[in-house]
């Protein structure tokens, strides 16, 4: 069975950093495509990052240049750093893993979800 487990999330000021990680289980990171979506308040889900089994990122537009993502395979674990963070960047954050159909970002479709962690940037 397939568990994402998300940490890393809080509060910081506006153009700091913060590091997400984002441990799975019952998958190997190294063969899966992971990501990164995000939910603002009031808006839909949207992807943010992903990183493909072969290694190539995609990043959406509006995290370009502050955000990386990065995976260690032997941990089994995604990483998200988050750095010159906005206000726009409060959100709550979900690792996501292909497999099981699902929501499509980047040609990744994504079926496994983690329960989120909460990022709040202050102005």
């Amino acid at each position: 069975q397939v568990a994402l487990q998300e940490s890393g999330g809080g509060s910081v000021q506006t153009g700091g950093s913060l590091r997400l990680s984002c441990k799975a289980y019952g998958l190997p990171t190294s063969q899966t495509c992971m990501g990164w979506f995000r939910q603002r308040p009031g808006e839909e889900r949207e992807g943010v990052a992903n990183i493909k089994s072969g290694g190539t990122i995609y990043y959406s537009d509006a995290v370009k240049g502050r955000f990386t993502i990065s995976r260690d395979n032997a941990a089994n674990t995604v990483y998200l750093q988050m750095d010159s963070v906005e206000p726009g960047d409060t959100a709550m954050y979900f690792c996501v893993a292909a497999g099981g159909g699902g929501t499509y970002f980047a040609n990744c479709r994504f079926g496994n979800w983690g329960q989120g962690t909460q990022v709040t940037v202050a102005s």
